[in-house]
C-alpha cells in the first residue's frame, strides 16, 4: 500500500519554536564548509538549506555579501570555483538523476551558461578547472564507458581517454600540464590505479599498486602541488594495510614515504605554498587534524574537539577552517583563528544524546558498534538498528537528524560498522566479497546479540533500518535472519540484486562485478545468495520502503519487482515513492520521511 505522512499544522510552520526537537534538527540552517579559490581567498562557495532546499551559494569575503547561486526544485550540491574565482560551475542534473552537464556563471551573479559545450549529458566522472583556460571533464554512460575531455577556449573537446571500466579526473598541476586520472582498468573497481598524462593524452607515468590486478592495493589522487613548476602529487596509498598519504613525482618517478604514524586511516591535502600539509586522521570513529611539515617530517596536532571533522582546510594566512560535529553537538564551521566562520541565521538545532562505543566479538574479528539511548532510561528499550550506507563509508561520532529522532521518541540507537566499513584497516574493508551482504549480516546478529543479553534492546521491538546499502542490508536481512527483527525499514534499497545491477549507473555495475566475482551471466548463484528478492517470501514481519523514482543507483524497477512479490502474498507492507533521486535536498521532504517511518513503527509497535 501507499504511505501518507501525518501532516504539520500551519500553526507549527509559522512558529518554528513549536515544533518538536527532532524536526527542527533538520529545519535548523546549515552550512557545508566553504570551498574557496586558489588564486581569489576571498571568494567562497558553500552549500547550504536556508531556503529549505540545499543549494550552493557564494560568499565574498572581504564584502560580507552572501547570495544564492543555484534554485532548483530538488535542490543543488555539486558546484565548484574556478582558481579565478570568476566562475562558479554546477553539475545540472534532472530532479535527482545524476545524468547531466556542467553549467557555469559570474561569482557576483548573472545567467548560467553551458560550461563544457559540445559535450552530451552523462554521469559525472570529475572536473578540473585550469588557470590558464584548460578544462577537464570526466563522463560516464553505459554506452561509452569513462571518458575524459580536454576544454580549450575556441577549440571543440577533445576526447583523451576511454576505457569500459570506471575512471575519473583526478586533478590538473598547478600550470595545467600535467593530468592525474584514476583508473581500474584492470578490472577491480575498489583499488584505482593512476595515470598521469599530457593534456593531449601522452603518457607521462604510471602507477599501479595492484600490479594489473593481482594484489589489493587502492591508490588515490589527493592533489598536485600548489605551485608553478611543481611536479609533486599526493597521493593516497593502502600500502601498509590503511590509507595513508605520500608524495609522489610524477615526472622523476620518486616516492616520499611520510611515516606519519597514527592508527586508523590518514588522508592529507597541501598547505597553501607545497611546506606542509594538513592532516586528517580518523580512527575508532572520531577524527582530528594534524599539520605535517615536509621539510623536517615534524607532526603537529591542532586542537579540536573530540567528535568527527567532515572537512577541513588551510587558508592562506595560516589558520585552518573545520566542519565538525558529535553525536550530541549539532555541526558548525570552526576556525583556528579563533570563532565561528559560518553562523546562518534562524532556528538552531537541539543537541541530542552522545553515542557510546560497544566492541563485540564477530566471526570475522571485533565489531564496534555506536549507541544512543535516551537520557535518564534503562532498558530493555525498542531499538533501531540503524545501518549505514556505502557501504565503503563508517557510522561516526557525528551528529545526525535520523538517530536523534529515534531517541526522541523512546528509541534506543545502535550503528554497526560491520566488515565492509572503512575506517577500521584495508583488511576490515576488503573482507566484503563474494558472499555480500551475509558478511556484513553476521555482524549485525553478533552486536544484536550483545543488545539483547545486555538487556538494552528489547527483543520482542527490535528495528531493522537503513538507507542506500544500509536498506539493502535491511531487506536482506528480514528476509535471511526473520526471527531476529519485528519491524524493517528500507529506504533506497538494492531489493532485487540482478534487476538493479542492469538499471544502475555503469560505475555501481563495475563496482558490483568487483564485489560479487563478476556480472549476473557469470556468477548467478552469488547474485541470487546477496539478493533481498531470493528470500522475500521469508519476511514475517512489516516492512515500509521508500524510494526515489529517478534513482540511478538503487533503480525504482527492482525496488517495484520487491514490492509486488510482498504484495502477492499479502505481507504487511507500505512503500513511498518520491519525485527525486538517491534521497532527497528538500528538507519538507526529509522530515515527510522520517515522520513516514516514525508513524509506520508506532503502529505496527505499539
Amino acid at each position: 500500500m501507499t504511505a501518507d505522512a501525518p501532516a504539520t499544522s500551519d500553526a507549527d510552520r509559522r512558529d518554528p519554536s513549536a515544533l518538536p526537537d527532532w524536526e527542527k534538527r533538520f529545519r535548523a540552517p546549515r552550512v557545508s564548509l566553504p570551498d574557496w579559490a586558489e588564486d581569489a581567498p576571498q571568494r567562497a562557495l558553500f552549500v547550504s538549506n536556508a531556503t529549505g532546499t540545499f543549494e550552493l551559494y557564494a560568499w565574498d569575503r572581504e564584502t560580507g555579501e552572501q547570495r544564492q547561486a543555484t534554485d532548483r526544485p530538488n535542490g543543488t550540491t555539486d558546484g565548484t570555483l574556478a582558481p579565478d574565482g570568476e566562475w562558479i560551475w554546477w553539475f545540472d542534473d534532472t530532479d535527482g538523476d545524476e545524468f547531466g552537464t556542467w553549467k557555469r556563471q559570474p561569482f557576483h551573479g548573472g545567467p548560467d551558461e553551458d560550461a563544457a559545450p559540445g559535450l552530451a549529458p552523462s554521469y559525472g566522472g570529475g572536473l578540473a578547472i585550469g588557470r590558464d583556460g584548460t578544462v577537464v571533464v570526466g563522463r560516464s554512460t553505459d554506452e561509452d564507458g569513462s571518458t575524459i575531455h580536454v576544454l580549450r577556449p575556441g577549440r571543440e573537446p577533445a576526447e583523451i581517454y576511454r576505457h569500459r571500466e570506471s575512471a575519473g579526473v583526478g586533478d590538473l598541476s598547478h600550470d595545467s600540464s600535467l593530468l592525474a586520472i584514476e583508473h581500474t582498468e584492470h578490472g577491480d573497481a575498489m583499488h584505482s590505479a593512476i595515470r598521469i598524462v599530457t593534456p593531449d593524452g601522452t603518457l607521462v607515468s604510471e602507477l599501479d599498486d595492484t600490479e594489473g590486478g593481482q594484489k589489493e592495493l587502492g591508490l588515490s589522487v589527493l592533489g598536485f602541488a600548489p605551485v608553478a613548476g611543481d611536479t609533486r602529487l599526493l597521493v593516497g596509498h593502502q600500502r601498509s594495510g590503511r590509507w595513508e598519504p605520500m608524495v609522489w613525482d610524477v615526472v622523476s618517478g620518486e616516492e616520499y614515504e611520510l611515516g606519519i604514524s597514527l592508527p586508523g586511516d590518514v588522508s592529507a591535502e597541501w598547505v597553501p605554498g607545497g611546506s606542509a600539509l594538513l592532516v586528517v586522521h580518523e580512527y575508532e570513529a572520531r577524527s582530528e587534524i594534524h599539520r605535517f611539515d615536509l621539510a623536517t617530517g615534524e607532526l603537529t596536532r591542532v586542537e579540536t574537539p573530540a567528535g568527527t571533522i567532515s572537512g577541513a582546510t588551510a587558508r592562506p594566512d595560516g589558520t585552518v577552517e573545520y566542519l565538525w560535529s558529535s553525536a550530541a553537538k549539532p555541526p558548525v564551521v570552526r576556525s583556528t583563528g579563533g570563532g565561528v566562520v559560518l553562523d546562518p541565521p534562524g532556528i538552531r538545532a537541539p543537541e541530542s544524546v552522545p553515542v557510546e562505543d560497544v566492541w563485540v566479538d564477530g566471526p570475522g574479528g571485533r565489531v564496534h558498534a555506536l549507541v544512543q539511548r535516551p537520557a535518564g532510561t534503562s532498558g530493555p528499550l525498542p531499538t533501531v538498528f540503524e545501518i549505514h550506507g556505502g557501504p565503503t563509508w563508517h557510522d561516526s561520532d557525528a551528529f545526525a537528524g535520523g538517530p536523534a529522532a529515534w531517541v526522541d521518541h523512546g528509541y534506543a540507537v545502535v550503528r554497526v560498522n560491520y566488515r565492509g566499513s572503512t575506517g577500521y584497516g584495508r583488511e576490515w574493508t576488503d573482507a566484503l566479497k563474494h558472499r555480500v551482504g551475509l558478511i556484513e549480516l553476521e555482524d549485525i546478529a553478533a552486536v544484536r546479540e550483545w543488545a539483547v543479553d545486555s538487556g538494552l534492546a528489547d527483543p520482542e521491538r527490535l528495528v531493522l533500518a537503513g538507507g542506500s546499502w544500509g536498506g539493502y542490508l535491511t531487506l536482506l536481512g528480514l528476509g535471511t535472519q526473520p526471527d531476529a527483527w519485528a519491524l524493517g525499514l528500507a529506504a533506497v534499497p538494492v531489493a532485487d540484486y540482478v534487476t538493479a545491477y542492469h538499471d544502475e549507473m555503469e560505475a555501481l555495475k563495475a563496482m558490483d562485478r568487483t564485489l560479487l566475482g563478476g556480472s549476473p551471466e557469470e556468477v548467478p548463484e552469488r547474485f541470487a545468495a546477496s539478493s533481498p528478492l531470493t528470500y522475500v517470501d521469508e519476511v514475517r514481519v512489516p516492512v515500509y520502503i521508500s524510494a526515489g523514482v529517478n534513482d540511478p543507483r538503487c533503480p525504482i524497477r527492482q525496488v517495484d519487482n520487491y514490492v509486488e512479490r510482498l504484495a502477492r502474498r499479502g505481507a504487511v507492507h507500505e512503500v513511498y515513492r518520491y519525485d527525486a533521486g538517491h534521497g532527497s535536498l528538500v528538507v519538507d521532504e526529509r522530515i515527510k520521511q522520517v515522520r513516514l517511518e516514525l508513524d509506520f513503527a508506532r503502529r505496527h509497535l505499539g
